[in-house]
């Protein structure tokens, strides 16, 4: 299942993210969006877990925790509209 995270500190890292989602299941890849010219993080991003329960079991928990002091924003992620 592919995972949308939201309003994440801009010094979160693609392995803290991991971490935090590893606690409950497996982690097949985690992507943070950055802006193509200044390399900095957007304070979004994706991770992707290959069990579905496990996956919407840390989209309950996570959904609104608190991460290096902003409250994250996490639900299951929607295919992009073209």
């Amino acid at each position: 299942m592919n995972i949308y995270v939201g309003n994440l500190s801009y010094r979160l890292q693609e392995k803290d993210l991991q971490e935090i989602f590893a606690e409950y299941g497996e982690v097949t890849s985690v992507k943070i969006i950055t802006d193509k010219f200044t390399r900095r993080s957007k304070g979004f991003g994706f991770v992707e877990m290959s069990d579905d329960a496990a996956a919407t079991k840390a989209i309950g928990e996570l959904d609104g925790a608190e991460v290096e002091g902003r409250n994250i924003k996490v639900n299951q992620a929607r295919q992009r509209e073209e």
